[in-house]
């Protein structure tokens, strides 16, 4: 269970197909241990994805 919430935003990001998913994971990875690098990484995977220019 508190993998899972670890990897929490990496699993968002995957899961919304984000543009970012790969540098959203490196962080949770390097800066997940602390809390303000976890929050940082789930706001990340929780923002809105960019709008595809046409």
């Amino acid at each position: 269970m508190a993998i899972a919430a670890y990897f929490l935003p990496c699993i968002i990001a995957a899961i919304r197909k984000m543009p970012h998913t790969a540098a959203i994971t490196v962080l949770n990875l390097v800066a997940g241990w602390t809390f303000v690098g976890w929050v940082v990484a789930l706001t990340w995977a929780c923002l809105d994805k960019p709008k595809p220019s046409q």
